[in-house]
């Protein structure tokens, strides 16, 4: 007699059904579909995450070994790697992408007191994109360059967590600096970028809504100083400036004064300069703030290594958005099950305990949470400079 729930299912408890429901309605998913609904649907994509299938011809045939546990699992219906194709072509990536954002809200609610190595109640966020080169031949609605096909994953990092709060996908042309005409603007918040937005026009945007910017100067700043504040050398700071742009188009764009950190790197001997419209924290943590803006990069270090999202299941746009939304809505429900059941372990190690157990009815706490996973570090190994 089998007793106690699949690994699978106890995961997908913390995916909110009523709200999963709701959105699908809300789009009408499920409009003509008499059997492989879009719960099917996320829950195939979802396994298929947990364990790292490749291809859809794979996704079917580790199902169907399994078929006996498939109703356990949430999946009422026969697995086709058609059926999946199809529904990944035709369903609104909408769907998944709401999904998504739904969990963000609750996995930031669940992580907002992280520590931060900062002394700051500010939230911090950090901007970037990353780019996932497709072939142009099988994708040729991803437009990057004449003969190469990409995507961009626009991501805002909240850094109390490293929970994405704002994810955009666009083809490989859009620039950067396009993404802060959507970004929402907190007030109050920090939002810490590297000198590919630097825009003066839209950084005003952020003076007028009261929150603030941390980005890297370009070399062909104009400005004129207006006063110099005493700095301590010792730190590496090179100087604390207020200044106002004197460009033609930049003093316009951007009328008020700004804030000029210079800083020289100990380790590297790199100098950066910052700009900034916060004339109230420390010149030395203005630097650190952006030191941190190297989680975003690790971020995406990670979910390209722990997530099914360089090779593709299908063709079209609306398959390869609505992969990397359940990818992500995957990512959070780990995360939000984690921070639940408060596991010790990091998310790599839940992550590769999970997909090894996948069918096992074992209790989720008993298989991870009382287990103890250190990464044993090495002395000599070599860490990256967070401001290269």
């Amino acid at each position: 007699m089998l007793a106690g729930k699949l690994i699978f299912s106890q995961i997908m408890e913390y995916l909110p059904l009523h709200m999963f429901r709701r959105i699908v309605q809300r789009y009408d998913g499920n409009r003509k579909v008499h059997q492989f609904s879009c719960l099917d649907q996320f829950l195939c994509m979802a396994f298929a995450q947990l364990t790292y299938r490749e291809s859809l011809r794979d996704i079917e045939a580790c199902l169907r070994s399994q078929q006996g546990k498939l109703y356990h699992m949430g999946i009422r219906a026969q697995v086709s790697r058609n059926t999946l194709a199809n529904a990944n072509k035709v369903r609104d990536w909408r769907i998944y992408a709401d999904i998504a954002q739904h969990l963000i809200q609750i996995a930031r609610k669940l992580y907002i007191d992280d520590e931060f190595d900062l002394e700051l109640q500010n939230t911090v966020y950090a901007l970037d994109s990353t780019t996932i080169d497709l072939c142009l031949a099988m994708f040729p609605w991803a437009n990057f360059r004449k003969s190469k096909g990409a995507i961009k994953l626009h991501t805002l990092l909240d850094l109390r967590g490293n929970i994405p709060t704002f994810i955009h996908i666009s083809d490989g042309k859009l620039h950067d600096v396009n993404v802060l005409d959507i970004l929402p603007i907190e007030a109050g918040s920090f939002y810490v970028m590297d000198r590919g937005y630097v825009d003066f026009r839209r950084l005003h945007a952020f003076t007028q809504r009261a929150a603030f910017f941390v980005i890297r100067a370009k070399t062909n700043l104009q400005y004129d100083r207006i006063y110099s504040h005493q700095v301590d050398r010792t730190t590496g700071l090179i100087c604390d400036q207020s200044i106002v742009l004197t460009g033609y188009y930049q003093s316009k764009n951007y009328p008020e004064k700004l804030r000029r950190v210079k800083y020289k790197d100990p380790e590297s001997q790199k100098t950066y300069v910052f700009l900034t419209n916060n004339f109230v924290l420390p010149a030395l943590t203005i630097t650190e703030l952006y030191r941190y803006r190297w989680q975003v990069e690790l971020f995406f270090k990670w979910i390209k290594q722990n997530l099914r999202i360089k090779r593709f299941y299908g063709n079209s746009a609306n398959a390869v958005k609505t992969q990397i939304w359940i990818a992500i809505s995957t990512f959070l429900i780990v995360a939000i099950m984690k921070k639940e059941l408060k596991i010790n372990a990091s998310l790599y190690t839940t992550l590769q305990i999970l997909s090894v157990n996948i069918f096992e009815r074992i209790p989720l706490l008993q298989i991870v949470g009382n287990c103890s996973y250190e990464n044993e570090i090495l002395s000599n190994t070599k860490q990256l400079s967070l401001f290269d």
